[in-house]
C-alpha cells in the first residue's frame, strides 16, 4: 500500500505543478458558449460533461469501488438522480449558489473515493449508496451553476434544463464506456495499473490539489454559501448577480467599442461573454464627458478583455457584465467599471477551459 501511495503522490505533484501553472484547471469547467434552441442545450451538457475532469474522476473511482458491472450501474444511477433534482431544482427555483465551495465539495468528493478505495472499499454498501447520492446532488449544485452561466431565457427554462441534463447523461455514458475499455487496455498492457490502490492515490492527490488552489485563489469567496444578491460600490454603482442575456453568436464583435447609434452586434456580446469577456452597456444619450469615459475604458488594452456598445432603453447610464455578475451605475464611474474587471479578470474563472 505504501509504494502505491507513494507513486499516486509523485503524481500529484505533477497535478501540483501543472494547477500551479494554469490555475484556472482546478475550476474544472464551464459551459462554453450558448445555444438559442433547446437542441443545442442537448450538445452543451454532453460537451460540459467530457470536459468535467472533476466529475468524470469521481464516477471513475466508483467504477473502481464497485468491482462488478451490476453494482456499477446501481451507484452510477444513484448518482445520475442526485445531481439531476439538484440541476433542475436549482436552476429552475434560480438558486445562487457560491459556485467556488461547490468546487471545493466536488474536489473533496475524489478524496472521499480514493480514501475508501484505500481502506480496502465499503463495508456497508448501503451506507456508501447514501455518500454517493449525496455527492451527486452536490455534483448538480456545480452544473446548475454552470448552466446559469449561459444566461437562460424567461421563458422556455424548463426544456432548455432538461435538454442540458439530457446531453450531461449523453456525455456521462460515452465516459463510463470510455472508461472501461481504456481500463481493459491498460490493466493488460502495464502490469503495476492492476493494483488499484495507485488509482485511489491520484485521486486523493487530484482532490487535495483541487480544493487547496481553490481555496488560496478565491479570495475567501469559499466559505461563502450564497452568493451576495447586491453588493453597493460607491458613487451610485451596485454589484448583483448577472441576470442580463445575450442572443448566442459563433464571432468576435468587429471592434471593441461601439458609438451610439451604430447597431451593437448583440450575437457577438453572447459569444465572447463565455470566453470570459466583460460586456459594457451605455446609456446612447449620455452627455459627451461621461461617453468618453466609457469609451477610453473600453477601448484601454490594460482593462483586459472588454467590448461595449450602446443599449436602447436601458436606464442604467452604464452596465458591465462577465458570466457571473452586474455592476449598474446610475453615473459613469470609471473606477467602478475598472475595480469590477479587475475583480473578474483575476478570478480563475474568468480563463476558460474548453
Amino acid at each position: 500500500m505504501l509504494a502505491a501511495v507513494r507513486r499516486g503522490a509523485v503524481i500529484g505533484a505533477a497535478m501540483v505543478s501543472v494547477v500551479l501553472v494554469l490555475p484556472e484547471v482546478a475550476w474544472a469547467h464551464g459551459v462554453g458558449g450558448s445555444s438559442e434552441t433547446v437542441g443545442g442545450f442537448v450538445w452543451l451538457g454532453t460537451k460540459h460533461m467530457l470536459a468535467g475532469w472533476d466529475h468524470l474522476l469521481f464516477v471513475g473511482g466508483i467504477l473502481l469501488l464497485a468491482g462488478q458491472i451490476r453494482r456499477a450501474a446501481k451507484f452510477i444511477s444513484l448518482f445520475a438522480l442526485g445531481h439531476s433534482v439538484t440541476l433542475f431544482t436549482a436552476t429552475v427555483a434560480d438558486w445562487h449558489i457560491n459556485p467556488v465551495m461547490v468546487d471545493v465539495v466536488v474536489a473533496l468528493s475524489l478524496v472521499f473515493v480514493g480514501v475508501v478505495g484505500l481502506r480496502g472499499g465499503p463495508k456497508n454498501w448501503a451506507w456508501f449508496a447514501t455518500a454517493v447520492f449525496s455527492f451527486g446532488l452536490v455534483h448538480g449544485l456545480g452544473l446548475s451553476t454552470r448552466l446559469q452561466e449561459v444566461g437562460l431565457p424567461a421563458d422556455g427554462v424548463i426544456p432548455r434544463v432538461l435538454a442540458f441534463n439530457l446531453g450531461v447523461e449523453i456525455g456521462q455514458l460515452i465516459a463510463v464506456v470510455a472508461m472501461f475499455m481504456i481500463g481493459d487496455v491498460l490493466r493488460n498492457s502495464l502490469p503495476r495499473l492492476r493494483d488499484v490502490r495507485l488509482s485511489h492515490g491520484v485521486l486523493i492527490a487530484a482532490g487535495v490539489v483541487a480544493a487547496s488552489v481553490l481555496v488560496i485563489t478565491s479570495g475567501g469567496e469559499a466559505f461563502r454559501p450564497i452568493q451576495a444578491d447586491v453588493q453597493a460600490v460607491s458613487n451610485g454603482c451596485e454589484v448583483r448577480n448577472r441576470t442580463e442575456t445575450f442572443p448566442a453568436g459563433n464571432a468576435h464583435p468587429a471592434k471593441d467599442f461601439f458609438e451610439p447609434g451604430e447597431t451593437v452586434p448583440a450575437t457577438s456580446f453572447g459569444h465572447v461573454i463565455g470566453d470570459g469577456y466583460v460586456i459594457v452597456n451605455y446609456r446612447p444619450d449620455l452627455p459627451a464627458e461621461q461617453l468618453a469615459q466609457v469609451r477610453a475604458f473600453v477601448t484601454d488594452p490594460t482593462a483586459g478583455k472588454v467590448v461595449g456598445g450602446p443599449a436602447t432603453g436601458q436606464t442604467e447610464a452604464v452596465k458591465a457584465v462577465h458570466v457571473y455578475g452586474t455592476v449598474a451605475c446610475q453615473v459613469v464611474n470609471a473606477g467602478a467599471l475598472r475595480e469590477f474587471a479587475r475583480d473578474w479578470f483575476s478570478d480563475p474563472r474568468s480563463k476558460p477551459v474548453d
